[in-house]
């Protein structure tokens, strides 16, 4: 736009638009993925037997509690999803739906268990309610000052991955989110659990193959101080569908062990 005055052409100051989480995402996370499980196989596509806690640093507690679980309690109190919270889901076999459902929070749907996470940018978490399945998650993009690579996740609740509040940072292609104010639930479908102590701190990364192939890739710390003996790491990948085509949303269900049925 030109501004005429007095014989002089001045150039009028275009309105500046508001950045919003969603303007400034340095990565595309929307679109359907699938769970690839090629790791923890015999934990994560079928129920372990009751007790059944390898790989996991479970204190004295946490093991007796995975020794006691009962399936059947929790069918008859209606807790079928104990194993669908957000310090379990993303091991399920799932597949994701991702969307913005406003300008500063990103929502994750499941299909398997129809969980849905909704990960809050800015500080914009709803006022303190009763624990639920999915928490509380507060989400952050990455930062990491020119020049410095990314560590890998870790450190517990709160370990950032990068140089944080340089002017010369730049955003990266990583998603944080920290999500606290869960219900009780399980880590495995077996009944290794997690408290509502627990604090989950993930990291999403996106990456783009040569060969067409989009991958998701999520790195989560478990923190819980009445379960573990020390945090729980874990890396879990998933992979872009083209559509919806194989999206079918069920409800949660307890999975007996091959043992028991």
């Amino acid at each position: 736009m030109i501004v005429l005055t007095a014989g002089t052409a001045v150039r009028a100051q275009q309105p500046t638009q508001p950045t919003t989480p969603r303007s400034v995402a340095p990565a595309d996370f929307t679109g359907v993925w699938a769970a690839v499980i090629t790791e923890d196989w015999r934990f994560r596509m079928v129920t372990p037997p009751k007790g059944d806690a390898a790989g996991v640093p479970l204190n004295d507690a946490g093991q007796k509690a995975a020794d006691g679980w009962d399936p059947q309690k929790d069918i008859a109190a209606g807790e079928q999803c104990r194993a669908f919270g957000a310090g379990g889901v993303m091991r399920m076999p799932i597949r994701l739906r991702v969307s913005w459902q406003d300008d500063t929070t990103l929502k994750f749907e499941t299909d398997n268990g129809q969980q849905v996470r909704l990960f809050r940018f800015g500080g914009s978490l709803p006022p303190a309610s009763e624990p639920q399945w999915q928490g509380q998650s507060a989400a952050s993009w990455e930062t990491v000052t020119e020049g410095q690579g990314i560590a890998p996740a870790g450190g517990g609740g709160g370990g950032g991955r990068g140089g944080g509040a340089n002017p010369a940072a730049q955003l990266t292609g990583s998603m944080k989110v920290v999500t606290t104010r869960m219900r009780p639930g399980y880590m495995r479908r077996n009944g290794v659990p997690y408290s509502a102590e627990a604090i989950l701190t993930e990291f999403f990364d996106r990456s783009d193959e040569a060969n067409g192939d989009v991958w998701l890739i999520v790195t989560s710390t478990l923190d819980d101080p009445t379960y573990l003996a020390q945090p729980l790491m874990t890396s879990t990948h998933f992979k872009r569908e083209p559509d919806e085509s194989k999206w079918k949303p069920r409800p949660c269900e307890v999975t007996l062990p091959l043992d028991t049925r």
